[in-house]
């Protein structure tokens, strides 16, 4: 059979097969990001029906997924709401690096990975997956919850910190060296700090340059220019998906808008491509000796998400309710996880299959912690105060509601329970309510 048709056969079985476990999840309201990665681990090498033609064009369109998945994210916050953000975030963002980043360092070099694998695993595991938790969020009906904007602001600062981030490890990977590495993190600090400047005064006149009324047009200026500014960034080192994230950054109001709209479509495709190919490029019969790590550090990390979540929360006067939703929402992991895996696949081949098994851990469990880190604590606590009121009888009883962390009407912890984002940082949940708002709408869909 000739080559092209064999291509054919196996990408629509692929695409077909995405498309179907994709409405599976979404029926059983899972995210279709474990069943994609299954998939790929079925057509690749050791699986049960490994691709023989197609490999080649679906390594590129894993690529493109991920240059897609970069600039769709910067077309959802601009320059102003980034700075925002990082201005009234960064504490919240040096406790989530800190608790969720270490961790995965300090595992990799117990298991002998080095300085390269340590910096890859500690991003693994530090950055949250925006589209599961965007989901998640949709899906409880939590959009008008004080602690929403605390959530996003974390997100927001993970996803800026990835500018200077997957630079650093591209570096590493490719063994540049000190003066190297030195080299291409004053690049990307530059250019990030250049995007910004030119995007907070010129944004308009840059989006007034790529607006077309005609959406065909609009989709070849904003793809073309994004594939370009990801090829010439890869070029300097500074990484392609970064580059499509200054892209998006540039871009702002009814331009940034037009063109999220066209391109999530593509960006839904390319991305679940991106997904099989990571699979393809994992034995299945290396995931089983990496669980037992992959489980621990599922469970340490949901833990310091989970306290990520309360601080940040409580820096924002929140409630004790909020601070445990907070918290239970960011434990998801999964697009970043993957491309900070796949990029470092390279220099640490083991990292492929304990990624995998970490993002398929905490991509089922981020949803189950989202809904019930809450309503268990809140369980746990009152089963406590119950054996001890069984143990001592006496008055004051009464208190034991307040104890609980509950309060009356008026009381604060009334004020966390889907009540608007306006809490005790207005000008932060004001700068972000209408990003979100976006944002989670674009992930529903």
């Amino acid at each position: 059979m000739h080559d092209t048709t064999v291509l054919l056969i196996e990408l629509g079985a692929v695409i077909l097969g995405l498309g179907l476990v994709g409405r599976f999840a979404g029926r059983i309201g899972l995210s279709p990001i474990p069943l994609y990665l299954l998939g790929g681990l079925a057509f690749g090498e050791g699986g049960i029906f490994p691709l023989t033609a197609s490999e080649g064009f679906i390594e590129v369109g894993a690529e493109i997924g991920v240059i897609l998945l970069l600039l769709l994210l910067g077309l959802e916050y601009s320059a102003s709401e980034l700075v925002t953000s990082l201005k009234t975030q960064y504490p919240s963002g040096v406790v989530d690096f800190t608790l969720n980043a270490v961790p995965g360092a300090v595992a990799a070099l117990l298991l002998g990975w080095g300085p390269v694998g340590a910096v890859a695993l500690a991003g693994v595991t530090w950055i949250s997956s925006s589209g599961v938790i965007a989901k998640v969020l949709t899906d409880l009906g939590r959009l008008g919850n004080r602690e929403t904007p605390v959530i996003l602001g974390v997100l927001v600062i993970e996803d800026l910190s990835m500018a200077l981030y997957l630079p650093l490890l591209t570096a590493l990977v490719a063994g540049l060296g000190l003066a190297g590495t030195s080299v291409a993190m004053l690049v990307a600090v530059g250019t990030v700090g250049l995007v910004l400047l030119v995007a907070l005064r010129f944004g308009r006149h840059i989006s007034r340059a790529v607006s077309s009324n005609t959406p065909e047009m609009l989709l070849l200026v904003v793809l073309g220019l994004t594939l370009l500014i990801a090829g010439i960034a890869a070029k300097l080192q500074v990484s392609a998906a970064v580059g499509a994230f200054l892209v998006g950054i540039a871009l702002s109001g009814e331009t940034a808008e037009n063109a999220r709209s066209l391109l999530t479509p593509l960006r839904d495709l390319f991305a679940a491509v991106f997904f099989v190919f990571f699979g393809l490029n994992t034995v299945p019969s290396d995931i089983p000796p990496v669980l037992l790590p992959a489980l621990a550090l599922a469970a340490l990390t949901s833990v310091s998400k989970i306290v990520t979540g309360w601080y940040a929360a409580r820096r924002a006067g929140i409630g004790t309710k909020g601070r445990l939703r907070a918290g239970g929402a960011l434990v998801a992991r999964g697009e970043f996880s993957i491309v900070i895996a796949g990029l470092a696949a390279g220099a640490e081949p083991r990292i492929t299959p304990l990624a995998t098994a970490y993002v398929m851990i905490l991509v089922i469990l981020g949803p189950l912690t989202a809904r019930w880190t809450e309503p268990a604590v809140r369980r746990l606590q009152r089963l406590r105060l119950d054996r001890r009121a069984a143990r001592n009888p006496a008055p004051g009883v009464e208190g034991a509601a307040a104890a609980d962390g509950s309060a009356p009407a008026d009381g604060p912890a009334a004020a966390d329970s889907a009540s608007p984002a306006t809490g005790a940082h207005p000008a932060l949940a004001e700068a972000q309510s209408a990003p979100l708002r976006n944002f989670l709408t674009d992930k529903d869909s």
